[in-house]
């Protein structure tokens, strides 16, 4: 069997609140909009969003935390979601599941990490 990766790094400012949900078993979740900048050919930047979700306590510390337009630093790794909408239509979309989320707030370098255990700098 060959070797695989499946690793995402992003760095970016969150695009709104975040919410706390419970699935049906009662496991916290939440599911960030991040924003991060790329650079086209013609030099002008674009903006790309990206769904992280976050898990259990790491959900919690991020709900508790995070706010609209703070910068966060995210890794985790990439998973496919695939359905089908009530008119038959498939639909897909590719999300980021959290392993570590650092919380950099306004700007100022430093932040807390997903388990809210005090400063990491980042």
């Amino acid at each position: 069997m060959s070797r695989t990766i499946n690793r995402v790094e992003l760095l970016g400012r969150v695009g709104a609140d975040p919410e706390l949900r419970q699935t049906q078993g009662g496991t916290a979740v939440v599911q960030l909009r991040l924003a991060t900048d790329r650079r086209n050919s013609d030099g002008e930047s674009q903006t790309d969003w990206h769904t992280v979700v976050c898990w259990a306590k790491q959900a919690e510390a991020v709900a508790g935390y995070v706010r609209k337009g703070e910068r966060v630093y995210v890794t985790g790794r990439l998973q496919q979601q695939n359905w089908e909408t009530d008119a038959g239509e498939r639909r897909s979309r590719t999300e980021v599941h959290a392993q570590e989320v650092i919380f950099l707030g306004t700007g100022n370098g430093n932040g807390r990490d997903a388990s809210g255990d005090g400063d990491q700098p980042f």
